[in-house]
């Protein structure tokens, strides 16, 4: 379930919504002053890569040796 940030057009208080998709964002109200009149915010992506996997971002180097014997 994506998390989205919103805006309250009417108190201006800046919130996230846990929601199972996007066609749920209508049914978003403010948590301070229960205005439907909320505005979607542009959300940066965010991801997290943990080590040990032997994966890594960015290499252009293969671990297979070229040369033949």
């Amino acid at each position: 379930m994506p998390i989205f940030e919103f805006e309250c057009r009417e108190c201006g208080t800046p919130f996230e919504e846990l929601l199972r998709s996007s066609t749920f964002i209508n049914e978003v109200r403010c948590p301070e002053c229960g205005s439907p009149q909320v505005r979607k915010k542009v959300s940066s992506f965010a991801s997290k890569i943990s080590g040990g996997s032997g994966f890594s971002l960015g290499s252009s180097t293969s671990s297979c040796a070229t040369g033949g014997t």
